[in-house]
């Protein structure tokens, strides 16, 4: 068995953790051969790949690849403009009898048609750090990136209390907010504002001036999720100091509201949520998902993609339901929602 493993779209920590439980999976288990495609799809056009062996991922003992962030494979997000009939022709070419395929839901939609279309067996792992792929709990990257976000929060902190200002900070996440929940309710912060909850500026208010009341300071938090709609301003949008973003158009936004009696700064965290290294979590959960991968492939169950349910489940959903179900938005009724708003955190309206 020749098995073909590559990483699509954004890249996030965790990624390595799951190649590398892939390798030992396969090679200890079931004596297959692993080829790393390099760069995802432009990689099976090109022919690139390299075998991937336990030995040739350990450094002397020292295993690099379980803590490290990033993708050892490469990855691209975008359309590689060859013909699809390339891509095809490349997985014959690399002898491939399967292929793993990490992904966010877009790849995986995407490879799993190439894979009907051109005959391939294919698995999945999810990875993503939006959190918004379909039928699973957690995806491979979600909990290193709330640690980034929970902790900028917490640093952006000591200079709020320090000048009374009201610092925006703006998450990645897409048209979900299930980053911008989690780790600003995690950091602490006084308003998370996402995309699945309508706000307005004047709830913000309202929640700035209650902070400021109880602490007897101006100083306050905001997370603002980039896929917000952001609020109405009056600016012309050709200017050069017009806000660019949600953060910036709601920070404008408090400014004018305020009449200028809260200074407010704005931090678009970007791509510092894709770095580092992963949370021993999503180590445990990237391995896990290698792992049932791989006897995935083991048993010819071809068009599923591994899943997690609860903290420590992992099972498997086809992946024609996962495409079908579209991206996983935050629920109204999510638990962690009506927790901040029992904490007394601003996040949109009832």
């Amino acid at each position: 068995m020749r098995l073909g493993l590559l990483t699509s779209g954004g890249d996030c920590p965790g990624l390595n953790a799951a190649i590398r439980a892939v390798v030992r999976r396969a090679e200890r288990g079931y004596g297959f051969e692993v080829l790393g495609i390099e760069d995802a799809g432009r990689g099976l056009v090109e022919r690139r790949a390299v075998p991937l062996t336990i030995a040739g991922l350990d450094h002397d003992g020292y295993d690099p690849y379980l803590s490290s962030g990033g993708t050892l494979l490469g990855s691209i997000n975008r359309s590689t403009g060859y013909a699809e009939c390339e891509l095809h022709a490349g997985y014959r070419d690399l002898g491939l009898d399967a292929l793993i395929a990490i992904g966010g839901d877009g790849s995986l939609a995407i490879l799993h048609g190439q894979a009907q279309r051109g005959g391939w067996s294919m698995v999945g792992i999810p990875k993503t750090i939006d959190n918004d792929v379909a039928l699973t709990d957690r995806a491979i990257g979600f909990e290193s990136a709330v640690r980034t976000v929970a902790k900028a929060v917490a640093d952006l902190r000591t200079t709020a209390v320090s000048h009374d200002r009201v610092l925006v900070l703006e998450t990645m996440g897409r048209a979900a907010g299930h980053l911008a929940l989690h780790g600003g309710m995690a950091g602490g912060a006084d308003v998370i504002l996402l995309p699945e909850i309508p706000f307005t500026v004047d709830g913000v208010m309202e929640a700035v001036e209650r902070r400021r009341h109880m602490r007897g300071q101006a100083f306050a938090l905001v997370v603002v999720a980039e896929g917000i709609t952001p609020p109405a301003i009056d600016v012309d949008p050709s200017s050069p100091t017009a806000p660019r973003g949600p953060g910036e158009t709601l920070a404008h936004a408090l400014h004018t509201a305020s009449k200028g009696t809260f200074e407010v700064r704005t931090t678009v965290l970007g791509h510092l949520q894709r770095g580092g290294s992963p949370t021993p979590s999503d180590v445990l959960l990237a391995t896990s998902f290698g792992v049932h991968a791989v006897d995935l492939v083991a048993q010819g169950s071809f068009g599923r993609m591994v899943a997690s349910r609860g903290p420590d489940t992992v099972i498997d959903v086809a992946i024609p339901d996962v495409v079908a179900a579209g991206s996983s938005p935050v629920r109204l009724d999510d638990p962690l929602v009506q927790v901040a708003r029992s904490m007394g955190v601003y996040v949109g309206q009832d």
